[in-house]
């Protein structure tokens, strides 16, 4: 009887034990019972809520736009490659979105896929990052783990994310550091995101994830919460690493995109055909990867991740002479599709200024529906500031308005009458376009894309 007592009193003592905060939050990933928080409901932000939905995580979505909430409240999608059906069936399996961030003290976790941008001096602009943690700090309790996804330059997410959180935060808490939780402590990691829109090749969920965690255990409970998605996770040794990284796979394909843009200029005055040598060289089976050539850099990443590591280079009195090249380089290509229009125009005896001038496609890349650093934008700029009426078209944009750094305010126009246009340029080359009969009907076609290859006509210029 008394062996009795003391294995009930020893059976007492330990379940008044509270679970330690990280072996909690471990077990509720297992078991996908941890509440995820996605913050920005963008290119990235959303397709990532919707795999953690996938795999039966309860998940809410935040947002400061009030349009992409209200467009999730009702079922719809604001992106092409997303339909409604998924945001309808996530509904079901619970997922909202708001915009009322004091719900983050009932997450678990929290990842932020905010856009970095750059400022008007090629500076980065951390605005977005720095006004989301002045947002999470308030609701941070202990347990939480905070992870950036959010392209940066190393070192954002300790000298700007922590302090914030840190110091804001209602209860004193501090990241974890040691190894070792306390029980006033939240997790800290970063894991950029490595999203490529418009690759049906890979499935999203076959895309490796990096992981820089501030401390081990931060490092596991991420390298958890995104094994539960992904096939794979690749942990490096901090975040700055993670940081480092997500720069890295960029700025090589920026550099080697600069390569081939200036050998494309090279071979114009030459009377080569640069795609004609990519094709050749493209058939050695080693120490060689094709890179395309066109009228500049588009999407979030490369033409901007660059710029973020020069700038942080100059911290340390270190010139990135290389990357900044390249992004001169890859800058001045619009400017090139400017004198191309001008040339072909002249030859025609025509000018530019009054010239009818239809931009085909201002998507960033082919066949989505994402204007970020479009290269059309600046383009059409370009020839509207030269004095031409420009019009364009793209099937999956029926209106430009306003970004921040344009404001275009344009309508998509039909493709019925191009005769009536004095030049075509071709600037993404959409799937969806019949290039022969655009040929066909065109007066002149200025190609940027190689979209006219196998297309013998008089009135091409290809640039």
């Amino acid at each position: 009887m008394v062996e009795s007592r003391e294995f009930q009193k020893s059976i007492m003592t330990t379940r008044s034990i509270p679970v330690p905060l990280f072996a909690e939050l471990k077990n509720k990933i297992e078991a996908r019972q941890a509440r995820v928080a996605v913050i920005g409901l963008g290119y990235v932000g959303l397709p990532l809520a919707l795999l953690y939905i996938e795999q039966k995580f309860p998940v809410t979505g935040f947002d400061i736009d009030p349009r992409k909430v209200d467009t999730l409240a009702k079922g719809g999608s604001y992106i092409y490659r997303i339909p409604a059906e998924d945001i309808q069936n996530a509904q079901t399996q619970g997922f909202s979105a708001t915009a009322d961030y004091s719900r983050l003290v009932e997450m678990d976790a929290i990842i932020i896929c905010v856009p970095t941008p750059l400022n008007e001096y090629h500076e980065p602009d951390l605005s977005y990052i720095t006004n989301t943690a002045h947002s999470i700090a308030p609701h941070l309790r202990a347990g939480h783990l905070v992870v950036l996804e959010s392209t940066t330059y190393p070192g954002t997410t300790e000298e700007v994310l922590l302090p914030i959180l840190e110091k804001e935060n209602r209860n004193g808490l501090k990241a974890a550091r040691g190894g070792s939780a306390q029980e006033a402590e939240f997790y800290v990691a970063f894991s950029p995101e490595r999203e490529d829109p418009g690759n049906t090749t890979v499935a999203r969920r076959d895309i490796p994830k990096v992981i820089g965690g501030l401390d081990p255990q931060a490092a596991e409970l991420a390298a958890a919460l995104y094994g539960s998605i992904f096939s794979r996770t690749v942990r490096v040794s901090s975040p700055a690493a993670a940081e480092m990284t997500k720069l890295l796979e960029n700025i090589y394909r920026c550099v080697n995109i600069a390569l081939v843009n200036e050998l494309k200029l090279l071979c114009l005055r030459m009377g080569l055909n640069i795609w004609e040598v990519i094709d050749a060289a493209s058939t050695k089976p080693f120490g060689f990867q094709p890179f395309y050539p066109g009228p500049g850099l588009g999407g979030h990443c490369i033409p901007v991740d660059p710029f973020y590591l020069s700038w942080k280079a100059k911290e340390w009195d270190f010139r990135t002479r290389f990357i900044e090249l390249a992004g001169e380089i890859n800058i001045s290509m619009p400017y090139h599709v400017l004198g191309s229009v001008v040339a072909a125009l002249n030859q025609q005896k025509k000018a530019l200024n009054g010239a009818r001038v239809l931009v085909l496609g201002v998507a960033y890349k082919k066949d989505i529906d994402d204007l970020r650093e479009s290269p059309a934008l600046t383009i059409i700029e370009l020839l509207q500031k030269e004095g031409a009426q420009v019009s364009y078209h793209d099937p999956y944009f029926p209106f430009i308005g306003k970004g921040r750094k344009y404001d275009l305010q344009m309508k998509c126009s039909s493709l019925d009458n191009l005769g009536q246009y004095d030049c075509v340029v071709i600037v993404t080359d959409h799937s969806d376009y019949d290039y022969r009969r655009i040929v066909e009907e065109s007066q002149l076609v200025v190609d940027t894309r190689n979209a006219t290859k196998g297309i013998d006509s008089a009135n091409i210029m290809r640039c």
